[in-house]
């Protein structure tokens, strides 16, 4: 078993195939029409990955998601690190925070589309505020949790708020910050999807909605294998851009794993 799990990739491969298998048996022995066999989606998963149209719907979705994504990662990131070191930011953003965390995002669509109509900004702000809110509160644990002794040393050096801000509390709160932009990824792609379903114009969600109406149900499970693979793609680049930023962390990691 352990020979297995060494190779890197295999056990993933290993649980999707299972899953097919299972889907495969389900849908032959159901006999629903909402529930077609594996190998009827997968076969509509090259046929849209080959259509001009579909291919600007889902390059459409993915612009929008990065958007909502970037402009999240200038937002949140330098409030988490101020309400962190600072109790007097943390005093005032944290009754707002506790105010929208709770309520879905997507929920908020159907307000925002009254504001800014049906458009791409309406879909990239509830993106935003999807991303926005865990990478808040990542930041700003990993804010607290910097050693105090730290800063004392800094500010003996002579640096002002600004640079122990971005020398000292930024660098060592960046685990932490790749936890709340791993989170972000993840809730980046639901909301993205999520708001396409709600206004209709263009997008993964328009497809997927589409072909629903049309009782495509092939193609629909094909969209959703589609997102799927869209989401490991995603996860496997930001784990290698992770792991290229904070190499220092998991190294301390690892040795303080092998010396308990």
């Amino acid at each position: 078993m352990r020979r297995w799990s060494a190779i890197p990739g295999l056990p993933p491969l290993l649980a999707c195939a299972g899953l097919l298998v299972l889907w495969e048996l389900a849908a032959r022995g159901a006999h629903i029409d909402g529930l077609p066999p594996a190998h009827q989606a997968l076969k509509q998963v090259p046929a849209i990955l080959l259509d001009r149209e579909s291919l600007f719907h889902i390059a459409d979705s993915v612009r929008r998601m990065l958007i909502g994504f970037a402009l999240a990662l200038a937002f949140a990131i330098p409030v988490g690190l101020a309400m962190g070191r600072s109790g007097k930011v943390a005093a005032f953003f944290n009754p707002l925070l506790m105010v929208i965390y709770p309520v879905p995002k997507a929920a908020l669509m159907p307000i925002i589309m009254l504001w800014l109509g049906v458009g791409d900004a309406s879909k990239t702000l509830v993106i935003f505020l999807g991303v926005s809110l865990p990478l808040i509160y990542h930041s700003y644990q990993g804010a607290r949790a910097v050693e105090e002794k730290m800063l004392w040393s800094a500010s003996a050096m002579g640096m002002n708020g600004l640079q122990r801000m971005m020398r000292i509390v930024f660098p060592a709160s960046l685990p932490e910050i790749f936890v709340g932009l791993r989170t972000g990824l993840v809730l980046a792609l639901i909301t993205m999807v999520t708001s396409e379903m709600i206004a209709r114009q263009a997008g993964v969600g328009n497809i997927l909605f589409n072909s629903l109406d049309m009782a495509l149900y092939d193609r629909v499970y094909a969209m959703i294998v589609i997102i799927g693979i869209l989401g490991f793609v995603l996860d496997v680049a930001f784990e290698r851009i992770r792991a290229w930023f904070v190499a220092w962390a998991d190294s301390q990691h690892q040795i303080a794993v092998g010396t308990s």
